[in-house]
């Protein structure tokens, strides 16, 4: 079930988003396929570290975070996956593996793949393996005022850094 406060968040600031109930998807790639949609209408939020500050980089599931794409996004010099004891805090109402893209909710900021910021429909998680939001990307954007730059490449380009 998502939680209240994301539903609360998108509301209040008057975002339009349609609830998708699925099956239990623990990957970005299983819930494509869950849903019936590419890996490329699917946002994966991944939560990295640049320079010892967090943030949450929001790409599609299909792609991995490719790590120095996002330190020349945000001009950090470290960027390191966080490991989910030290992320899953920020998330206290949310399933690990299920981090929904709402910087402004909880604190971090967010870096959003270019590709994701358009007007099509985005299914983000929001917080649950079993519920998803969908949302158009430049309603996202004009909610989160990301960063937005490439920040994702596909899997075959390179080693699999984050599955969710």
């Amino acid at each position: 079930m998502i939680p209240h406060r994301i539903v609360q968040y998108l509301m209040e600031n008057h975002v339009p988003f349609k609830r998708h109930w699925h099956t239990r998807a623990v990957s970005g790639q299983e819930l494509a396929a869950t849903l019936h949609v590419t890996g490329y209408r699917v946002a994966k939020s991944v939560i990295v570290e640049a320079d010892g500050a967090p943030y949450i980089a929001v790409l599609p599931a299909a792609e991995m975070l490719d790590e120095a794409l996002f330190a020349r996004a945000v001009g950090a010099a470290d960027v390191r996956l966080l490991p989910e004891e030290r992320f899953a805090p920020y998330f206290p109402d949310c399933e690990v593996g299920a981090e929904p893209p709402f910087g402004g909710l909880f604190g971090l900021p967010v870096v959003l793949d270019e590709r994701l910021a358009g007007d099509q429909l985005v299914v983000f998680r929001a917080g649950s393996h079993e519920e998803t939001l969908e949302i158009r990307g430049d309603d996202f954007y004009a909610l989160e005022s990301p960063i937005t730059a490439p920040i994702g490449r596909p899997f075959s380009e390179g080693r699999e850094i984050h599955a969710p």
